[in-house]
């Protein structure tokens, strides 16, 4: 479900009541949708869909700010007094958006961040050569995918792919259903490629590494294993519509990397084809993967491999950036832009010249008149004007709503469960037979966000919406967006956590009026698991 596009122009303005504001949470939110439309084979458990924005734009206020203006200097800085986990000796202190920072960088070393981004994303292949067998080695193996097939529930398509690549032929062996091990492991003696679509629902440590690096892309990342026994090829020639990070965790497989063939396919917004290798012209790349080693090459680069003849390869593809373009903002944008100018700008509405038909079209585009040259004047002059009215945050918002639908679930670890809710507060005492550990939080109690990117928040007319990814499953978009709404007057103290993480503050400073409405807010983010306390809450038994 999109978050609506709301205009930054014309209504009242928003007034901080005295009296207390409306409750914290005001309901669950039940969307009505449809399924969106499968990922693309290159990113399936590991892309977001093509999104659609709502056709509908809502009005809010003028000068509306999720701000009181005492939380903020003159130069827009929060003024709270927050604190560092460090400093109060919390459980918790690792920021997550610096923790996402730290695992790209150690995917990609010894080069810098910085290099990375300033000569190779988006530009061109880059391939590191470790020597170093072991470097990836606790991601995944052919050991752990043959145990995921034995123990999990696979299914052909949804989770796996059969696949061959033979005489200039590409081909799927997909069966119907459950793929039992035998079977599978069957059609790989026979030449056949294995390709596990979501890794990340089934193991861990997968998990772990696309949700840290998708804190520090914010953009969703996905990926797939790929298992080719000696001596054979599973996929024909192909660019895909994603950034791709190839690991090499086994086994060595030769790889032939080409330039996309014309501008047109430089950064595609969708993936090829099957290609013949008689379109694709000589490899800029032209390179053997062993264990350790990594390939990156930006979306719209067509790429093929082979195994060698004497051993079998395994390599995890670590995928983002699928339709994350400018071109899918201003898809966003620039319809509720005209939207807003046509209900806000006379010129928007005023009828076309008479003679527009005649002066303009493909019969007339060679053509020099005074009334074409006055017809693409106005259309300059009225998209200058568009500018006025486009609404840049809420597109934005738009895109954070929609990572919040895509994205992995956070990987807690066990200091934040014991200072949350999901691990901390009230339990069934067996022994006693009654409820105990009994906890609340205080004024004083120090709170943050569980992760910097959890939430992302949309503001309505008559509220705001708060989206989040906690309650995501490892399979993508297994459930309905997860959000709910709040008032006008609670905002600020959401805004207050976002902006101060990963630093503490406590309950008592949020930027809300009233000490009921302070403890109101932050129970409610509280009990969704969406805020942590720097220590274990204390418990208030009485006996």
């Amino acid at each position: 479900m999109e978050p609506p596009l709301v205009p930054q122009k014309k209504v009242k303005k928003l007034k901080q009541k005295k009296s207390p504001g409306t409750p914290f949470i005001v309901k669950d939110i039940e969307p009505d949708q449809s399924d969106r439309d499968k990922t693309s084979d290159s990113q399936r458990g590991g892309g977001s869909g093509d999104h659609e924005g709502s056709d509908e734009c809502e009005s809010v206020d003028e000068g509306f700010s999720l701000r009181l203006s005492d939380s903020y200097d003159s130069s827009g800085t929060l003024k709270l007094d927050s604190v560092s986990g460090e400093s109060i000796r919390a459980a918790g202190v690792l920021d997550s958006r610096e923790e996402g920072r730290k695992v790209f960088q150690w995917m990609i070393a010894p080069h810098s961040e910085a290099s990375f981004f300033r000569d190779y994303w988006e530009k061109k292949p880059l391939y590191l050569k470790r020597n170093t067998p072991d470097y990836y080695k606790n991601l995944f193996s052919t050991s752990i995918l043959d145990k995921i097939l034995h123990e999990e529930k696979i299914h052909y398509t949804k989770n796996l792919d059969v696949t061959s690549y033979s005489e200039g032929k590409r081909q799927t062996h997909n069966l119907v259903g459950q793929a039992h091990p035998s079977v599978v492991w069957d059609y790989y003696n026979n030449g056949c490629s294995l390709r596990l679509l979501n890794p990340q629902t089934f193991h861990r440590p997968v998990w772990k590494l696309l949700y840290n690096l998708q804190e520090h892309f914010n953009s969703f990342c996905g990926a797939n294993v790929y298992l080719t026994p000696p001596g054979t090829q599973g996929f024909a020639p192909h660019w895909d519509d994603i950034e791709a990070f190839l690991l090499q965790l086994e086994g060595r497989k030769h790889w032939k990397v080409y330039k996309p063939r014309s501008e047109e396919e430089e950064l595609p917004e969708f993936s090829s084809e099957n290609l013949s290798q008689d379109e694709i012209g000589e490899p800029v790349l032209d390179i053997t993967l062993e264990a350790g080693d990594l390939l990156y090459f930006p979306r719209g680069y067509i790429h093929q491999a082979v195994t060698d003849e004497d051993v079998h390869s395994i390599h995890i593809t670590v995928s983002t950036y699928q339709r994350n373009s400018w071109g899918q903002y201003l898809q966003k944008l620039l319809p509720r832009a005209v939207d807003l100018a046509m209900a806000e700008d006379l010129e928007f509405r005023k009828g076309l010249p008479l003679d527009h038909l005649r002066v303009m079209g493909v019969v007339n585009s060679d053509m020099e008149t005074p009334g074409r040259s006055a017809f693409l004047s106005k259309v300059k002059e009225l998209m200058e004007r568009l500018l006025l009215y486009a609404p840049f945050d809420a597109a934005a918002d738009q895109f954070g709503a929609n990572l919040m639908h895509d994205a992995l679930p956070p990987l807690l670890g066990p200091e934040d469960k014991m200072c949350s809710v999901h691990s901390g507060g009230e339990r069934w005492c067996k022994k006693k037979q009654k409820v105990i550990n009994r906890v609340e939080l205080d004024p004083d109690t120090y709170i943050r966000l569980i992760r910097g990117n959890v939430i992302r928040m949309v503001a309505e007319e008559d509220g705001v919406k708060i989206f989040h990814c906690l309650e995501n499953t490892r399979e993508y978009h297994q459930e309905d967006p997860q959000f709910f709404e709040m008032s006008h007057e609670h905002a600020p103290a959401v805004e207050a956590l976002i902006h101060t993480y990963p630093k503490y503050i406590t309950v008592e400073t949020l930027p809300v009026e009233g000490d009921d409405e302070k403890m109101t807010v932050a129970r409610g983010l509280w009990e969704r698991g969406l805020v942590v306390a720097a220590h274990p809450l204390e418990n208030r038994d009485d006996d």
